[in-house]
């Protein structure tokens, strides 16, 4: 549950996206989601990583304007009418969705959702009521070693 984002800005020229990147992959971060968002003079590169204060680091020492978020993690089974299950459950509490992102796992036929809430720590209450399944970083962690 405890996972933090970073939020990189960058400049909105070619190469750009890829600087960032290459500290983390160099570093031996993992990357476990990303989006990016731009306008035209700057994009905001939104990354949840494997060590969000290691990354944080690295980025800030190689002039990097970093900004680190609570994001929350949603695991859903990917099929039509789950993101509108986890918002109905919001709905009512007052809880705002200040900006959300998701991929799919189609071969294991699961998405995850990743959601910055004005208030993270009601929003998983909420949401835990409501049977909706938070990812924990402990689980990621361990079935990663599992991997190796």
């Amino acid at each position: 549950m405890n996972w933090k984002q970073l939020s990189v800005f960058l400049e909105n020229r070619p190469g750009a996206l890829n600087e960032p990147c290459r500290l983390l992959a160099r570093a031996g971060i993992n990357i476990h989601t990303f989006s990016l968002a731009d306008t035209r003079e700057f994009g905001i590169l939104r990354l949840v990583v494997e060590d969000s204060e290691k990354a944080r680091r690295l980025l800030v020492r190689n002039g990097f304007a970093v900004k680190l978020t609570k994001v929350i993690m949603i695991e859903v089974p990917d099929q039509p009418g789950e993101l509108a299950r986890v918002l109905d459950a919001l709905e009512g509490t007052g809880i705002n969705v200040q900006y959300a992102y998701g991929f799919t796992l189609g071969d294991q036929a699961k998405g995850v959702l990743v959601f910055c809430f004005d208030d993270p720590a009601r929003a998983v209450e909420v949401l835990q009521k409501h049977r909706v399944r938070i990812v924990s970083t402990a689980k990621t962690r361990s079935a990663r070693n599992r991997a190796r």
